[in-house]
């Protein structure tokens, strides 16, 4: 586990920010949100660091991803899982992180265009759900396809509050819920606005 870790650590120190940026390119060395269009941003890197590190990541976890975005939090899932399923409802956002992953020789992501509140069930279960936009609740249909001992990141509350809350599934179903930070994401699109 420190390992795995210590790996991510250092796989997302060397990688290029800017890469997964179409403009505002000088800004990506920033530990901030930048806007990349279509009212959406690229995550703070600290946040998307901490965000991987406490999905508890391992070789073998299938993961789904909820806001493929900039393609830059995928990138970083999809280095230590074995797949990834991610979903964007922005079809240009879509295309271009298709391009950029592709482009970076990933193989083992898979896309969809579509609203992410409502998972991916074709290919359900998931050990690990990251979702990158802030839902109103928690979406039942992706505890629904989280598998038992999975574990999902994802923020929620209003514009003006949301909590990073780590969800994890225990062996009778149950759901084991820690507050990890506040946060403000841009708002999940669909069923749980």
């Amino acid at each position: 586990m420190a390992n795995q870790n210590e790996d991510i650590v250092t796989y997302f120190q060397k990688l290029d920010r800017a890469f997964f940026m179409d403009e505002l390119k000088e800004f990506a060395y920033m530990d901030e949100a930048i806007p990349i269009g279509h009212e959406q941003t690229i995550s703070q890197p600290s946040l998307v660091l901490e965000m991987t590190l406490a999905l508890d990541l391992q070789p073998d976890s299938k993961v789904l991803e909820i806001g493929t975005g900039s393609g830059f939090q995928t990138a970083l899932l999809a280095a230590f899982s074995n797949s990834v399923y991610t979903i964007e409802r922005i079809a240009p956002l879509h295309e271009r992180a298709k391009e950029r992953l592709a482009k970076a020789d990933f193989t083992n992501i898979h896309f969809k265009l579509d609203d992410g509140s409502a998972g991916w069930e074709e290919h359900a279960p998931y050990n690990r759900i990251m979702v990158t936009a802030a839902a109103a609740q928690v979406p039942r249909e992706l505890m629904d396809q989280l598998a038992i001992g999975g574990k999902m990141i994802i923020p929620v509350g209003t514009t003006l509050h949301q909590e990073l809350l780590l969800l994890e599934k225990e062996e009778h179903g149950e759901i084991h819920s820690t507050v990890l930070e506040e946060v403000r994401f841009v708002p999940l699109k669909g069923k749980y606005e």
